[in-house]
C-alpha cells in the first residue's frame, strides 16, 4: 500500500494543526458557526442527530493494521455514549466505527470539543478526514481486490493515489455545486460500481498495449437515479487528470447552485446531453494545447506505483492434511477469493453478524481484525464496497488457521454475497437527514433469515437498505432495495427489485423498480419473505434472483407482497 512521504506527513499534520486553531477560535466564540461549518465539513466533521460524526478517509479502501489499531483507540477513548439498559438506567457503551460503502470509516459519538485531539491521532498514522465531506472531490474508491484479482488488466491503485493527490485541496474545485465522487477499476469485472458515480473510470489497454481510461460521467443515486453516460472510450493515462479537469471545470461553471437536489453533475449531463459532451471536449482540447498544462509523467507514476508492490511473502506451501469440516468448506466457498499469485487467497472478514449493525465494528473487533491482518496478511486490510473487511495476502495453507481465528473473533460468518450480507446506512438512529431507521430493519431481516442452509439455497442476492432518498445505503442498486420514507411522521419502507451495481453477477448497472405501496416497519420482513418465496417458486433451475426479477418484472413480486399485507390484515 502507498507509504506516506515526509511531505505527505507534514501536510496532514499541518492540516490538523490548522483545524485545532479553527476549533479553538470557534469554541471561544471568535469564529461563528456559519463560518466554522464549511471548515469542519472539509475535515470530515458533521453534526448529526445526536452528536458530531467524523468520517475518516480510507483512500481506495487500503488500511494497515497499525492504522486500524489507531482507529480502535479512537473508538475506545473518544467515541463513548450512554444507552439505557433493560431497567431504563443509563450505562456507557464502548465505542465503535462504521465502515461505509465508499470505503471510509465513521465515528458517531465524538464530542466536538475533542475533535482536534482525534485529528492529531489520525495524523500520527497518516490518516485524516480531509474532503470526506463538503462540495468537493471526495475519497477516490476502487475494487477491494485491486492489485490481486486474477481478472485484473491494470492495477488501479497508483492512479487512484495520483487522483487523490491531485484533488486534495485543489483550489478550483473546493466549492463545487455539490459533492463529487469518482470510482476507478482495472479488471474485467466492475467491482467498484463505477456506473453509479459522478465520474466512473475503467482502465483498459488498446491494441498496441498502451494503457488508458474509458470514462463515464453523470452517474448517481438520490432522488433521481441515473446511470453514467459514456464520454470517451480511451483517454491515454498521462492525460487523465487533464480530461477530468475539463469535466469538473464544465460542471463547476454550469452546475446548478440554486437547488441542492438538482446540483449534481448527473442533472447537468441529462439536461445538456451532447452540448455537455462537446463543451468538455472543447475544454480538454484547450487544456491539452496549452504548454503550461501539466501531464502525468512516467517517473511520477513509477514513484507512486512503487508503494504498491507485493509485500514480502513467504513461499506458498502445501495445505496440511486435516479432517473435512462442512463449516470450513462453506466458509471457503463464500468468504475466500481467488488470487493472482499462486498459493495465495483473499479472504473477506464478514461484518454482518448478529448483534451489530451491518458494517459496524467495536474497538475490540477492530483490534482483532488488525491482529488477523498482522498474522495472516502482511499487516494489510481492505475496506470493501459491501461494508466488510478483506485480507489481501493470505497463504492458502493458512486458511484453516485463519478460519479458526476469524471464527473466534466473530468474523467468519459464511454469508458473503447472500441475503444477510446486506448494505445499510446508519439511518434514523444516527443521521439527521434520514426519514426512517435502517438498523432495526437490517436486524429484523437477519433474524428472519438466520438459517445458513436456507440462505445458501436462496443464493446470491444483493440487499441494500437506505434510511432516506439520499441513498447512502445504495438501495437503487440492490437486487432488492429497501428505502425508508416518511408518511405523516411515521416510518414506512418501499421495496424495489432488479437493481444492479454493474458487477458480473448483477449485469449492467440499472436502478431497481418499485413493487408497490410502502410497508410499515413490522411488515418489511414479511414483505421480503413474500418476494423471496415468489423467486423460489418461479426461478428456472439455478437461476439467480436478479435474473428472475428481470425476467418476470416487478408485478409478480408486488402481487405476492400485497397478498401478504391482506393476509396479515385479515389475521
Amino acid at each position: 500500500m502507498y507509504r506516506y512521504t515526509d511531505f505527505d506527513r507534514q501536510f496532514v499534520r499541518a492540516r490538523a494543526a490548522q483545524y485545532r486553531d479553527q476549533l479553538q477560535r470557534h469554541l471561544r466564540g471568535e469564529l461563528p458557526d456559519d463560518e466554522f461549518r464549511p471548515l469542519r465539513l472539509q475535515n470530515g466533521w458533521y453534526v448529526q442527530r445526536h452528536a458530531p460524526m467524523l468520517r475518516v478517509a480510507v483512500p481506495y479502501g487500503e488500511l494497515s493494521a497499525r492504522q486500524l489499531r489507531q482507529l480502535a483507540r479512537i473508538a475506545r477513548e473518544f467515541d463513548q455514549h450512554e444507552v439505557l439498559d433493560g431497567e431504563g438506567q443509563p450505562r456507557p457503551r464502548g465505542g465503535f466505527g462504521h465502515f461505509t460503502t465508499r470505503q471510509n470509516l465513521q465515528f458517531n459519538w465524538i464530542p466536538l470539543e475533542r475533535s482536534a485531539d482525534v485529528m492529531d491521532l489520525l495524523a500520527e498514522v497518516d490518516m485524516h478526514g480531509i474532503q470526506t465531506s463538503g462540495n468537493c472531490i471526495r475519497n477516490i474508491t476502487t475494487d477491494a481486490l485491486a492489485g490481486i484479482a486474477p481478472d485484473e488488466v491494470v492495477d488501479p491503485r497508483p492512479y487512484a493515489e495520483l487522483l487523490r493527490q491531485w484533488s486534495t485541496l485543489h483550489p478550483e474545485f473546493a466549492f463545487l455545486p455539490r459533492k463529487f465522487k469518482i470510482a476507478i477499476h482495472g479488471a474485467a469485472e466492475d467491482r467498484a460500481a463505477t456506473a453509479w458515480h459522478d465520474i466512473g473510470l475503467t482502465l483498459v489497454k488498446d491494441a498496441a498495449g498502451a494503457v488508458g481510461f474509458r470514462v463515464a460521467v453523470g452517474g448517481g443515486m438520490g432522488r433521481t437515479p441515473v446511470i453514467a453516460t459514456a464520454l470517451s472510450d480511451f483517454v491515454p493515462w498521462p492525460d487523465i487528470l487533464v480530461y477530468i479537469e475539463a469535466i469538473v471545470r464544465v460542471y463547476n461553471l454550469h452546475g446548478r447552485r440554486d437547488n441542492a437536489y438538482k446540483a449534481r453533475i448527473k442533472i447537468l449531463v441529462r439536461a445538456e446531453g451532447q452540448r455537455f459532451v462537446d463543451e468538455v471536449n472543447r475544454e480538454y482540447a484547450a487544456l491539452a494545447a496549452d504548454p503550461a498544462t501539466p501531464r502525468l509523467a512516467q517517473a511520477e507514476l513509477d514513484r507512486v506505483a512503487a508503494g504498491f508492490t507485493v509485500p514480502p511473502l513467504a513461499a506458498p506451501r502445501a495445505e496440511p492434511p486435516h479432517e473435512p469440516l462442512p463449516a470450513f468448506e462453506r466458509w471457503q466457498q463464500r468468504n475466500v477469493h481467488a488470487h493472482r499469485i499462486e498459493g495465495y487467497r483473499a479472504v473477506t472478514l464478514s461484518l454482518k453478524r448478529p448483534g451489530l449493525p451491518p458494517g459496524d465494528a467495536t474497538a475490540e473487533q477492530m483490534d482483532g481484525a488488525a491482529a488477523l491482518a498482522e498474522r495472516f496478511s502482511a499487516g494489510e486490510l481492505r475496506v470493501t464496497h459491501d461494508q466488510n473487511l478483506l485480507l489481501p495476502w493470505v497463504p492458502a495453507h493458512e486458511l484453516r488457521a485463519l478460519w479458526l481465528a476469524a471464527r473466534e473473533g466473530g468474523f467468519a460468518t459464511p454469508n458473503i454475497g447472500l441475503l444477510t450480507d446486506l448494505i445499510a446506512c446508519p439511518g434514523g438512529d444516527l443521521c439527521a437527514l434520514a426519514n426512517a431507521r435502517s438498523i432495526p430493519i437490517a436486524a429484523a431481516i437477519a433474524e428472519r433469515f438466520d438459517d445458513l442452509d436456507r440462505l445458501h439455497d436462496i443464493g446470491d442476492i444483493d440487499l441494500h437498505i437506505s434510511g432516506c432518498i439520499n441513498s447512502c445505503g445504495h438501495h437503487h442498486s440492490g437486487h432488492i432495495g429497501i428505502l425508508g420514507v416518511d408518511k405523516d411522521g411515521s416510518e414506512w419502507y418501499q421495496l424495489t427489485v432488479g437493481g444492479s451495481d454493474g458487477s458480473l453477477l448483477s449485469g449492467a448497472a440499472v436502478p431497481g423498480r418499485v413493487i408497490g405501496p410502502s410497508f410499515a416497519a413490522d411488515e418489511v420482513p414479511d414483505a421480503l419473505e413474500a418476494v423471496i418465496e415468489t423467486y423460489l417458486a418461479e426461478r428456472h433451475g439455478g437461476e439467480r434472483f436478479v435474473d428472475t426479477a428481470r425476467r418476470l418484472g416487478p408485478l409478480p413480486f408486488r402481487r405476492a407482497a400485497d397478498a401478504m399485507r391482506r393476509a396479515t390484515a385479515a389475521a
